[in-house]
């Protein structure tokens, strides 16, 4: 992504969001009716997850943990926001499609993500992140994921299969998804990396939101591929 990836602005912070957006995620997994939905309705927990790491990157900064276990920390926040996102949401939207024509309009959007993914990985794991406090945020610099190109791409793979899904909610929550991304790219600065969590945040309720509200009518009528 453009310039620095991260979150808000103290470990507490982060832990009591990890904690509010994990009973999110529970609530959206006790919707799930068909397993074609979990990847999908596990994102509000992954989130909780990555904020919860970002809690212990904090203590790591604050000097309370030691910079090994800070570093290794750093990387797997970036694992995920950076090297694994760009795959997985796309995939879950690709499964939670209903029908093959569906499914088979998604493998664009998924050939971009696994692009994006192996091209981050390979970045994060030949090129040094840097770490650090910066205006009440933590930024992570990784050279090779630095510019527009990478930030553009990212933006296509988390966004663009959502904006094609037949679930007119996906739709909803690509809007919410863009909005917030857009907002990251134009800002760029320490606001780049306080924003993280308003995105897991708005992204957590929205996935909730759809899983409650067709809790009724799922799970959908999937087709097999002949």
């Amino acid at each position: 992504m453009e310039d620095q990836q991260a979150v808000c602005f103290s470990a507490g912070v982060n832990f009591v969001g990890s904690a509010v957006l994990g009973g999110v995620g529970i609530a959206t997994l006790t919707k799930v009716k068909h397993r074609r939905e979990l990847l999908f309705a596990s994102l509000p927990t992954l989130f909780a997850v990555h904020q919860f790491i970002e809690g212990f990157v904090w203590l790591g900064l604050d000097g309370i943990l030691s910079p090994a276990v800070t570093h290794n920390m750093g990387a797997a926040f970036m694992l995920y926001a950076q090297g694994l996102l760009p795959f997985l949401l796309p995939l879950g939207v690709m499964l939670f499609e209903p029908t093959v024509k569906r499914r088979r309009r998604m493998l664009p959007f998924l050939a971009v993500g696994i692009a994006t993914s192996l091209y981050i990985l390979w970045a994060l794991a030949a090129f040094p992140t840097q770490v650090f406090i910066k205006g009440n945020s933590i930024d992570y610099l990784n050279p090779a994921t630095n510019n527009l190109m990478v930030a553009v791409v990212y933006v296509i793979a988390t966004c663009g299969s959502l904006f094609f899904s037949e679930v007119s909610d996906m739709i909803l929550f690509g809007v919410a998804n863009l909005i917030i991304l857009l907002i990251v790219l134009v800002v760029k600065t320490y606001a780049f990396t306080s924003l993280w969590c308003a995105y897991a945040a708005a992204a957590s309720v929205v996935v909730l939101a759809y899983f409650w509200r067709s809790h009724s009518h799922r799970p959908l009528h999937y087709e097999r591929a002949a």
